[in-house]
């Protein structure tokens, strides 16, 4: 199928490259200054079998926040690119994965109109090693709307905040993956619109505020999408 793509961005504050294929193995190559952050992207890539590379130098001595956003911008965007008119894709993708104490839910749909919804427990430590756990529904967000996809995220229950973010990025692994398959049942691009692609030059909005779900506890659940959708 050759869905491959490889794209650069380069700002006063970041340099990124990343370069993925949809259709690989899940051989991963990332470095981008914060470990956590590589920690999280080589599950990204591993479970959803892609062949990713990801390189990012950033003003990590400030923070991680330029770094993360950037990369999230960068991948999204790439994402978008390999995927080309989603013809023949499946579309919907969706994973329920525990880790030990912690369960997560998502929701994908390669629908070429950005949204995202993220909710996890309030009161999360606010570092794991350099990384900001703040960035976790950041980095979705970014992901979501430079990917021009649907993205819906929920930790039911968690208390350990590793567990809590790497089982976000393995269930969104396991969704994007399902979600980018080939449907062996039908050919075309699967949309009674007959198209499938995103503009995420288009303005949008984040909403703030919703009580995060049951198990997790009260958390804050962000809603981010398009004001015209």
């Amino acid at each position: 199928m050759g869905r491959f793509a490889r794209v650069e961005r380069v700002t006063q504050e970041t340099q990124i490259l990343v370069q993925l294929d949809v259709d690989g193995t899940g051989m991963v190559e990332v470095a981008t200054g914060v470990p956590f952050f590589d920690h999280m992207l080589a599950q990204l890539g591993k479970h959803a079998c892609l062949d990713l590379t990801v390189r990012a130098k950033g003003d990590v001595e400030i923070d991680a926040h330029h770094t993360v956003e950037d990369t999230a911008i960068t991948l999204g965007e790439a994402l978008r690119e390999a995927l080309g008119d989603k013809s023949g894709i499946s579309r919907f993708g969706s994973a329920l994965v525990p880790l030990d104490e912690t369960l997560v839910q998502v929701a994908v749909d390669l629908s070429g109109r950005p949204y995202a919804v993220h909710s996890e427990p309030a009161g999360m430590a606010p570092l794991i090693g350099t990384y900001d756990t703040t960035l976790t529904g950041h980095f979705w967000e970014s992901l979501a709307f430079n990917a021009a996809i649907c993205l819906h995220v929920s930790v039911l229950a968690g208390r350990n905040p590793h567990h809590i973010v790497e089982a976000q990025f393995k269930a969104v692994a396991r969704a994007l993956r399902a979600a980018a398959a080939p449907d062996p049942r039908a050919s075309g691009i699967p949309s009674t619109k007959g198209v499938l692609l995103g503009d995420p030059g288009r303005r949008a909005r984040l909403r703030v505020g919703q009580p995060a779900v049951g198990g997790a506890g009260a958390g804050a659940d962000r809603s981010f999408g398009l004001s015209d959708r």
